[in-house]
C-alpha cells in the first residue's frame, strides 16, 4: 500500500483515497437513515452512501476498511474523535440489523456482506483502542504524511494554498499524535521496545534538517504549473519554506525528543499481542480482520508447519537439480553469498525487475481476458525508509524496489517480488478493483489482506505456468518466497500465541529460506509489530489455489484459466467466503466469461501492458 499510495497499499496500496486538502472541523457525524418506505436496496445504499461520505472526511480512518497504522489525514485524532467514530460505527451496525438481506438484490448481498465486515472491524479496532499505536516497523503516520497530503495531485493556486494550510497543521496533529501514544504506553499497549531501534530514522530525517527546500514536503514547489504566474511561484515557494522550517521541522524535532525520551523507554518490554491488554481477544480479533477467517492461533499454526514441510521438499529437489553437491543449509549460504547473485549497482536492480515485468506482460493475455487501463512505473524506495522497508511493495502506480543494502537483494528472488507487487499481482488487482464503477466505492477503494495478498502470492505461482522461472535459483527463489509465507503462519502464530522470542522467529526463517539476514530482520521485526497481518497472505493463497482446483475438476474442459482469473478479480476486494461463494456460483453456472462492468481494456491477443 502505500502510502506514492503504494507506501500504504499494504497495508497501505490502493487503500487511500483522493484526498482534501481542507481541514474537517469535529462535528456529530451524519445519521445514515432510510425515510421509511425505502426498499432493502434504497435503505442499504442511504446508509453506505452516508456513512462513507463521512468516512472519507475523517483523519485516521482507513478507506480500506481494515487496520491501518494511520491514514495521514490532518483533522482530529484525539481521543474524543476517536469516541465519536466508535459510536458512529456502532449506530451504523444497528441501522444494518435493521435490514432483511433477504430483500436486497443479489448484488447488493455481497455488497452488504463486504461493508459489514468493513464496519465490525472498525468497531473492534475503535473498542481495542488501536489509536493508540499509530505505527509500527513497517508504516508510521509521520512517514506517510508528506505521501498523503496530497502534494501529487496540486494543479492550482488554490491547490497550493490549501497544501500550505495542512502543513501548518502538522504540529497540532503531531501533538493529538502524541497523546494517544502517551495513553497507549499506560495501559502497556505499544509496539514492543525490542523492535524500534532505528525507527526514529524517518522522524530524525526531517527533524533534523537545516535545508528545508530537501525536504521531501517541499518537492510539489520545485516545479509549479506553467498556468501559475512567475511572482505568484516565487511567493508560493518563500511560504513553503517558511511552513517547513517553523512548523514542520520543529514539529519532527518535537515527535524525536518524545521518542527518545518517552516512547522507548517506556514501551512494553513483552513482544506477544496476547501480553497486552485484552490480549487474546484483541490477537483473534487481528486474526479475523486479516484472514476473514475464524481460525485459531493454534490451527494456524499447524497449517504453517504442514505447509513448511510440503515446500521444504520441493526445495531439496530443485537444490538437487542446480548440480549442487552440498547439504541444504550449505546451498542457502551459497545463495545469499556468492556475487553472482547479486545486482552491481541500484539501477541494475531496477533494470532486472523491469525486464521481469516486461517478461510477464507478453504472457499476460494467455490468462486474463481483461486488463486495465491504467499504469503503473517502478521506483526505488525513499532514501528515508528504505533501510527498514520491506523488499518491494506495488500498487496501482508504482512498484517500489528496495535498493538499499544491495548484499540483501538478491536476484534469484526478483522475479517472484515483481509478479507478486506488479503483473499479475498488486498492481493489476488494484488497477482493476479502481476501474469497477459499478460498484460501491467502499469496495472499489477497500483493501482485504486476505484477498489482496492471497492474490499477490498466487501471482508468483502463476510464474510457473507463464514460464517466468528459467533458471534452478529462480524457482528456487520462487519456493523460498513460498516458504517466506508459510513461515509467518508459524512464526506469527508462534511469537503472538505460542511466546517465541524474536531470534526464534529469526531463526525459523533463517534455517528454512534463502532470504538475507537483512530481510529476515526486518519481517520478523514486522510481524512482532504488526500482529495478524503476516497470515493473510498464504491462507488467501492456499483459498485461492483451493478454488481454482474445484473449478477445474467440476468443469473440466470447460474451464478457461482466464475466465477464471477475471471472475477472482471481477470481485474487487472481498472477504475469503464471499469469494469461495462467487466461484461456486462460477462453477454452478458453467464458468463462463465475468460480466466486468468496467471501463478496462477486453483483450484480443495483445496485453498491452
Amino acid at each position: 500500500m502505500n502510502k506514492t499510495k503504494t507506501l500504504k497499499f499494504v497495508q497501505l496500496a490502493g487503500l487511500v483515497l483522493a484526498i482534501g486538502l481542507l481541514p474537517v472541523a469535529r462535528a456529530e457525524p451524519p445519521v445514515p437513515a432510510g425515510d421509511g418506505s425505502s426498499s432493502a436496496d434504497a435503505r442499504f445504499k442511504t446508509i453506505y452512501s452516508t456513512e462513507w461520505a463521512w468516512r472519507t472526511g475523517r483523519a485516521g480512518v482507513s478507506a480500506s476498511g481494515e487496520s491501518q497504522p494511520d491514514n495521514g489525514r490532518l483533522d482530529d485524532v484525539d481521543a474524543a474523535s476517536q469516541q465519536l467514530r466508535l459510536d458512529y460505527w456502532k449506530h451504523v451496525r444497528t441501522q444494518l440489523d435493521g435490514i432483511d438481506v433477504a430483500q436486497l438484490s443479489p448484488a447488493n448481498q455481497v455488497n452488504y456482506a463486504v461493508y459489514r465486515e468493513q464496519i465490525g472491524n472498525f468497531i473492534a479496532d475503535q473498542k481495542f483502542r488501536n489509536w493508540q499505536m499509530p505505527f509500527n516497523s513497517d508504516s508510521a503516520f509521520w512517514s506517510d504524511i508528506g505521501y498523503e497530503l496530497g502534494g501529487g495531485k496540486l494543479r492550482t493556486s488554490a491547490d497550493y494554498d490549501k497544501y500550505l494550510d495542512r502543513l501548518g497543521q502538522i504540529p497540532a496533529y503531531f501533538d493529538q499524535q502524541i497523546a494517544n501514544m502517551r495513553a497507549g504506553l499506560k495501559r502497556g499497549f505499544s509496539v514492543p521496545r525490542e523492535v524500534l531501534k532505528g525507527r526514529d530514522a524517518s522522524i530524525a530525517a526531517v527533524a533534523e534538517l537545516k535545508d528545508p527546500t530537501l525536504s521531501s514536503f517541499y518537492e510539489p514547489f520545485k516545479q509549479l504549473p506553467a498556468s501559475i504566474p512567475a511572482d505568484r511561484a516565487q511567493a508560493l515557494r518563500g511560504q513553503a519554506v517558511q511552513r517547513i522550517r517553523d512548523r514542520v521541522i520543529p514539529a519532527y524535532a518535537k515527535l524525536l525528543k518524545f521518542f527518545h525520551d518517552e516512547y522507548v523507554p517506556q514501551a512494553r518490554t513483552t513482544l506477544a499481542a496476547e501480553a497486552m491488554p485484552d490480549g487474546k481477544a484483541f490477537y483473534r480479533q487481528q486474526i479475523h480482520e486479516y484472514t476473514t477467517l475464524d481460525l485459531s492461533p493454534d490451527a494456524i499454526h499447524k497449517i504453517g508447519l504442514e505447509q513448511v514441510a510440503k515446500i521444504h521438499a520441493q526445495m531439496l529437489q530443485v537444490m538437487q537439480e542446480s548440480g549442487f553437491k552440498g547439504s541444504f543449509p550449505e546451498f542457502l549460504k551459497f545463495l545469499r553469498t556468492d556475487p553472482q547473485f547479486y545486482a552491481k549497482t541500484p539501477q541494475e536492480l531496477l533494470d532486472k525487475s523491469a525486464w521481469v515485468a516486461k517478461e510477464v506482460d507478453g504472457q499476460m493475455a494467455r490468462y486474463f481476458g481483461h486488463l486495465p487501463r491504467a499504469r503503473f512505473t517502478i521506483v526505488p524506495v525513499p532514501a528515508a525508509i528504505a533501510p527498514y522497508y520491506t523488499s518491494g511493495r506495488g500498487g496501482p502506480d508504482e512498484y517500489m524496489v528496495n535498493t538499499f543494502d544491495l548484499p540483501s537483494r538478491p536476484l534469484y528472488n526478483m522475479p517472484a517480488l515483481t509478479l507478486h507487487e506488479s503483473y499479475p499481482g498488486h498492481a493489476l488487482q488494484l488497477e482493476l478493483a479502481d476501474e469497477r464503477h459499478d460498484q460501491p466505492a467502499f469496495r472499489r477503494n477497500g483493501y482485504i489482506s486476505a484477498y489482496g495478498e492471497g492474490w499477490g502470492l498466487y501471482s508468483e505461482y502463476l510464474g510457473n505456468e507463464m514460464g517466468i522461472y528459467k533458471t534452478p535459483y529462480q524457482r528456487f527463489g520462487y519456493l523460498t518466497y513460498q516458504m517466506w509465507r508459510a513461515c509467518r503462519l508459524v512464526v506469527d502464530t508462534g511469537i503472538h500465541h505460542l511466546g517465541w522470542t524474536r531470534q526464534q522467529g529469526i531463526d525459523f526463517l533463517t534455517v528454512n529460506t534463502a532470504l538475507s539476514a537483512r530481510e529476515i530482520a526486518n519481517e520478523v521485526d514486522r510481524y512482532i509489530s504488526w500482529p495478524g497481518q503476516a497470515l493473510s497472505y498464504e491462507l488467501g493463497y492456499l483459498k485461492i489455489r483451493e478454488l481454482r482446483a474445484k473449478a477445474e475438476k467440476a468443469l473440466g474442459e470447460k474451464f478457461d484459466v482466464r475466465h477464471f482469473h477475471d471472475t477472482v478479480l471481477s470481485t474487487g476486494s472481498v472477504p475469503l467466503p464471499v469469494l469461495e461463494k462467487r466461484i461456486a456460483r462460477f462453477i454452478a453456472e458453467g464458468g463462463p466469461e465475468p460480466d466486468y462492468g468496467c471501463d478496462c481494456a477486453k483483450e484480443k491477443g495483445d496485453s498491452g501492458h
